[in-house]
């Protein structure tokens, strides 16, 4: 969280509506472990990782939803064994993110 506080307090700054993701759980396979938090903004900019490739991307729609309505989600995403081995990963994988509002 400490890498993502100067940008974040520039977002502030300039009066960006942000959203902060976090993972909350993480079963079997996962890029990032518990913890780990990414950053949105109201222009679709990001800092931090939640994950990687197609996942990262669908936190960031949500996470702009988020932005808009002021609700909080709590995302799921996951890959069964059979479907890694399927694109070439060596296990599979399940994490869920909480996406909340960060007020200014």
């Amino acid at each position: 969280m400490r890498d993502l506080l100067p940008e974040l307090q520039r977002w502030r700054e300039r009066g960006e509506p942000m959203a902060l993701a976090t993972v909350v759980k993480t079963w079997g396979s996962s890029p990032r472990p518990a913890g780990a938090k990414m950053a949105v903004n109201a222009r679709g900019e990001m800092i931090g990782s939640v994950s990687g490739g197609c996942v990262e991307n669908a936190v960031i729609e949500e996470a702009l939803h988020v932005i808009q309505t002021g609700k909080p989600k709590l995302l799921t995403f996951g890959v069964s064994n059979e479907q890694a081995w399927e694109v070439g990963l060596a296990c599979g994988g399940t994490i869920e993110v909480f996406v909340e509002r960060l007020e200014a």
